[in-house]
């Protein structure tokens, strides 16, 4: 069986980045790749200004609690004020620019105001609640690098920089397909021996959480014809296709002859629990260009058909893949370090144990760990990576990978 990380390189290795961009509006960006770093034009903040409701001063005229200035200006923000005379304050709001000649801000609560008659109540010192120029972003400095997964801090950024647009990558094109005569959708009534087809659901969730844009293909009946008929049409227009189920060997899995027809592929068994099965290759296509293959033909990618084994797989294999072909500089996963708060036997393969932090900060672990019992995805806050054969004491610290870095 193949190893975690020699599965992880080779799915890696064959992810060719997307190349197509287009420009998106900023407020529009977020999950997006950006294609093109960014550099500020401006300073910011553009000027010294205050960050507290208070009194522009010079230190100079304040030598000692009790100083009386007169209030000789008032500057909201949005406004600019005119040079501070000596022994003179200027009231001033959180934002607006320094007068030239203050050096300080006295926050308004330690002070008393009498008609114009300023009381300070405090000796400040320079640079006292000022925000300097340029003291978040510099003029000409790059301020986002191409290969950025945009969040809302990063769309913030370019917001504050006067960034109206962002080149992104285009978004990844995924077809979505299940197999199985048993598998049944909510809302229809369950024939004998069906279930409820939840890997549909987890799996699209996962894709559009990611910003791809799916093409849901629904159940495939368990055929040859049917199988390689979904293959072609997914093939067509999308940049991977992903299944669950069907990439076995037996007599009923037919998902593995059937790219085999249409393309090739590999199949994996890799030594990760859960989620041992795993199928990788490609599908013939027409065209071609700017595919996540680079070679006229769809990703493929069969996940097992078990649901823990379906999500795990895709959140530590799958997720990478895609953050790679949709052009991220940044695939892999932070990590925590946390202590175990339970005792583990291990096991001959490397597990991904679904666990959730305690109130006293340590990690409790699921009781039941099968990879059928999809509950334990929402119950916990991540996964325990564990090395092959490691038991685990109480005590013990463990690689514990959130679920906000994975989802």
């Amino acid at each position: 069986m193949l190893d975690f990380e020699d599965a992880l390189a080779r799915l890696l290795a064959g992810a060719n980045p997307v190349r197509e961009t287009e420009a998106v509006p900023t407020q529009a960006a977020a999950g997006r790749v950006l294609a093109q770093g960014l550099r500020s034009t401006i300073a910011v903040p553009p000027l010294d200004n205050t960050s507290m409701d208070g009194y522009a001063i010079r230190c100079a005229d304040v030598p000692a609690t009790g100083t009386r200035l007169v209030v000789a200006q008032r500057i909201p923000a949005g406004s600019v004020g005119h040079i501070l005379a000596p022994g003179t304050a200027a009231r001033i709001f959180t934002g607006a620019p320094l007068p030239a000649g203050a050096d300080a801000v006295v926050m308004q609560e330690l002070c008393a105001i009498d008609g114009e008659t300023l009381t300070i109540n405090h000796v400040p010192h320079p640079g006292e609640w000022i925000r300097r120029r340029g003291e978040d972003i510099a003029a000409g400095s790059e301020v986002l690098a191409a290969g950025t997964r945009l969040t809302a801090a990063h769309v913030g950024v370019a917001a504050s920089v006067g960034a109206a647009q962002l080149s992104v990558f285009r978004r990844l094109r995924v077809a979505l397909f299940s197999t199985g005569d048993e598998l049944a959708m909510p809302g229809e009534s369950l024939k004998p021996g069906g279930i409820y087809n939840s890997n549909r659901y987890t799996l699209r969730a996962l894709l559009e959480g990611m910003g791809c844009v799916v093409d849901d293909l629904g159940i495939v009946p368990d055929s040859r014809e049917a199988t390689r008929a979904a293959l072609r049409a997914a093939a067509a227009g999308n940049d991977l296709i992903l299944t669950s189920g069907g990439v076995s060997v037996g007599e009923e899995d037919h998902v593995k002859p059937a790219v085999e027809a249409e393309g090739s592929l590999d199949l994996w068994k890799i030594a990760i629990k859960p989620g041992k099965p795993l199928a990788f290759g490609a599908v013939r296509r027409e065209g071609g260009a700017g595919d996540a293959t680079g070679k006229g033909s769809a990703a493929f990618i069969g996940l097992p058909g078990n649901p823990v084994s379906s999500f795990v797989t895709f959140v530590m294999l799958v997720r990478p893949f895609i953050l790679k072909a949709q052009g991220a500089s940044v695939v892999a996963p932070r990590a925590q370090t946390l202590r175990a708060d339970f005792d583990f036997k291990g096991d001959p393969r490397r597990e991904f144990l679904r666990a959730r932090i305690n109130a006293q900060g340590g990690l409790e672990l699921f009781a039941n760990q099968s990879s059928g019992v999809l509950t334990s995805c929402t119950w916990a806050d991540g996964l325990i990576d564990n090395p092959p054969r490691q038991a685990i004491a109480r005590g013990d610290s463990v690689r514990f990978l959130p679920f906000c870095e994975l989802l």
